[in-house]
């Protein structure tokens, strides 16, 4: 039987938890014409709500939509090659004819369309193929406009276009975006201080330009009710106040949640019963299996890195990170060298920071950090 606890991607609505608050608020402003802001820590299951509610039948049947993940974009040309990959790849699996007007449309990127022996097109776009960024994406949003659906356009990671070498992308995109009457947009983030700057500063192109939608924890309550229903289907039992732990304990980040339930569903044979004392297994028996990744992100951070994530992890959470306090209780150099080498962490992405907060970002190599 299929594990139902999904770590990766979307597997469909018997397999997403809840939601349906934020899956009915998002559908609403969007069809209502409104763009909207998706912000939330990472690994909260934004981009799972982003699927699930393009899933519902009053949005597939209506609308074409697109998710396009920029996380991995460093500037304005990896940005443009994302989008047309995505909106070439989305509407040659839906509609021929639509498939068709965009190739048509998108004259710039017609020499990375190729055709295979059947006649099934393929996408062989280069990001240095993009010989003009401004000339590929006026043509992609001329597809947008003339599209025979309106289009809903989701962006995910938005806060990355923040960190590219070009200075006015924010302004450019504002002005396709404001003269595009036939699309909304969803603009989705976990670098929340970015992305409030973008939206909330009135000297930004964005200000006052949406609606904002905070992805909050999903009600353990619910997380329960949803967790044993799966349990019970394979003849399996989970003991009440199971999944209520796991959520304390990983403050009820979804991803976690889902990762600890997926090992107890693997570790729960048919007609067992999974307990409490199962948690801390599951908890090991991932962190053991990480292990080695865990020690190769280690060796790569010189000697200042290292003694400051382990000394941030030993903390837990950390507010007055350059504060004489915490540097001299874990015998830290000056407060300088302790700003620099957070950033670097930070950039590395093994710790992060919300309101002034630090913590190590991945809480299971946290777990292992711990038992150094």
């Amino acid at each position: 039987m299929k594990n139902p606890f999904v770590t990766s991607g979307y597997e469909g609505p018997e397999y997403f938890c809840d939601r349906e608050e934020e899956t009915a608020k998002l559908i609403r402003q969007l069809t209502n014409g409104n763009n909207v802001v998706l912000m939330s820590p990472r690994r909260m299951g934004k981009t799972g709500l982003l699927y699930h509610a393009f899933q519902q039948e009053e949005i597939r049947t209506e609308y074409h939509t697109f998710i396009i993940d920029i996380y991995s974009t460093k500037n304005m040309n990896d940005l443009v090659a994302e989008m047309g990959k995505v909106i070439l790849n989305t509407l040659q699996s839906k509609s021929k004819k639509a498939f068709d007007k965009f190739v048509r449309i998108a004259t710039s990127l017609r020499p990375g369309v190729s055709f295979d022996p059947l006649g099934n097109p393929t996408w062989n776009v280069e990001v240095g193929n993009i010989q003009n960024a401004d000339n590929t994406l006026d043509q992609i949003f001329d597809y947008i406009k003339q599209s025979d659906q309106p289009c809903l356009i989701a962006i995910d990671e938005f806060q990355q276009i923040a960190h590219y070498p070009e200075k006015n992308v924010e302004a450019i995109l504002r002005t396709y975006i404001q003269h595009c009457s036939n699309a909304n947009f969803v603009f989705s983030g976990s670098e929340r201080h970015l992305l409030a700057e973008m939206f909330s500063s009135p000297s930004r192109p964005f200000y006052a330009s949406t609606s904002t939608l905070n992805l909050e924890c999903i009600n353990p309550l619910k997380y329960d009710e949803f967790a044993r229903s799966h349990f019970e289907k394979a003849g399996k039992r989970l003991v009440e106040g199971v999944v209520e732990a796991i959520c304390d304990r990983f403050e009820g980040i979804t991803w976690y949640v889902q990762k600890v339930l997926n090992y107890l569903f693997a570790d729960t044979a048919s007609g067992e019963t999974c307990g409490m004392d199962m948690i801390d297994v599951a908890v090991n028996e991932i962190v053991k299996d990480n292990g080695m990744i865990y020690a190769d992100l280690l060796y790569q951070l010189t000697a200042k890195q290292k003694e400051l994530l382990v000394s941030i992890n030993k903390e837990g959470k950390v507010k007055a990170i350059t504060g004489s306090k915490f540097i001299k209780k874990h015998h830290l150099t000056a407060a300088s060298s302790v700003q620099t080498t957070v950033r670097s962490l930070m950039d590395k992405q093994l710790v992060t920071s919300h309101l002034g907060i630090y913590e190590v970002y991945d809480k299971f190599f946290g777990i292992w950090l711990s038992r150094l």
